[in-house]
C-alpha cells in the first residue's frame, strides 16, 4: 500500500491535534509535518514534498486560498483538502485545483471521504505518470459547488448537458449540478468521440444516442433511450447524422 505523505495546516493546535487523531485511523495517511501559517507550509512544502496537505482557509501572514494556489505552482504539487469553519469560501475554492473543502468540526466520516479522493488521485497520476499516452487533452472529471462542498464528477458519468444563462447543468445518474461555465469552453474540454453538442444549449453522451427521429418540416430528435428525446439544432443536425453514418 502506497501511503500519502501529509501536511496538516491551522493556527489552531487543537484543530492539528483533532485532525491527526482523525488521520491516524487511516492507514495510508502519514503525517510528516505541520504548519501554523500559510507562509510556514510553503517553507515546509519545499521540504517536504508531500502528497496531500490539508490546509485551514483562516490563518494569520498567509491565508489558505493564497497558499492554495502557491502550492499549486510546486514542481511536484500536493493534492489540498480545504478546511475550513466557514461555508462562504467555496465559490472562491471551486477556482482552485484543490480535490476536497470540508467544514469544522471534521467528523471521522468525512474526513474519510477526502482521503478516499486523495488516494484516487494520487493513484490517477501515478499511472497516468506510467502511461503518458493515456493523457489525451481532454478532461476525465468535473468540479461543481454543490451546499457546502465540491463534488467531483467524472466526465463519462455526464449524461447530458443543458445551458442555464451563465451555467450549464450537469445531469447525471438521477441527480444535476450547475456548472458556472459557457456552453462553448465546455465543449472543448469534452472528448469529442464521447460527446456530441446537438443544439445550442444541449451537449449528449453520445453512446446513450439510441436513435433519431424526423419529426417533419426539418425537425429532428436525438432518442435518448425509449423516455426522452431531444431537438437537434439545424446548425447540428449534419455532425449528428454522421452517428448514424448518413
Amino acid at each position: 500500500m502506497t501511503r500519502l505523505r501529509t501536511m496538516i495546516v491551522d493556527d489552531e493546535p487543537l484543530a492539528i491535534e483533532r485532525l491527526e487523531i482523525l488521520c491516524n485511523e487511516h492507514p495510508v495517511i502519514e503525517i510528516v509535518g505541520t504548519a501554523n501559517d500559510g507562509v510556514a507550509a510553503l517553507r515546509l512544502a519545499q521540504q517536504l514534498t508531500p502528497d496531500l496537505v490539508f490546509l485551514d482557509i483562516g490563518m494569520p501572514k498567509m491565508d489558505g486560498i493564497n497558499a492554495a494556489r502557491a502550492l499549486g505552482l510546486m514542481d511536484k504539487k500536493p493534492a489540498i483538502v480545504l478546511v475550513t469553519a466557514y461555508d462562504n469560501f467555496a465559490v472562491e475554492a471551486f477556482d482552485l485545483d484543490v480535490i476536497d473543502y470540508v467544514l469544522k468540526p471534521v467528523s471521522g466520516e468525512r474526513l474519510g471521504r477526502a482521503i478516499s479522493r486523495a488516494t484516487s488521485e494520487n493513484e490517477t497520476e501515478q499511472v497516468a505518470n506510467k502511461h503518458p499516452e493515456t493523457k489525451s487533452g481532454f478532461a476525465s472529471e468535473f468540479w461543481v459547488s454543490h451546499r457546502a462542498e465540491l463534488i467531483r464528477i467524472a466526465a463519462l458519468d455526464i449524461e447530458r448537458i443543458e445551458a442555464e444563462r451563465d451555467y450549464m447543468r450537469l445531469y447525471t445518474a438521477g441527480r444535476s449540478y450547475l456548472l458556472h461555465q459557457t456552453i462553448s469552453a465546455l465543449e472543448q474540454r469534452l472528448d469529442p468521440d464521447q460527446f456530441q453538442r446537438i443544439h445550442r444549449s444541449h451537449i449528449v453522451r453520445r453512446d446513450l444516442i439510441t436513435g433519431l427521429r424526423h419529426e417533419g418540416g426539418g425537425v429532428w430528435h436525438a432518442l435518448l433511450g425509449e423516455e426522452l428525446s431531444m431537438r437537434i439544432g439545424r446548425k447540428y443536425l449534419a455532425d449528428v447524422k454522421r452517428l448514424a453514418g448518413k
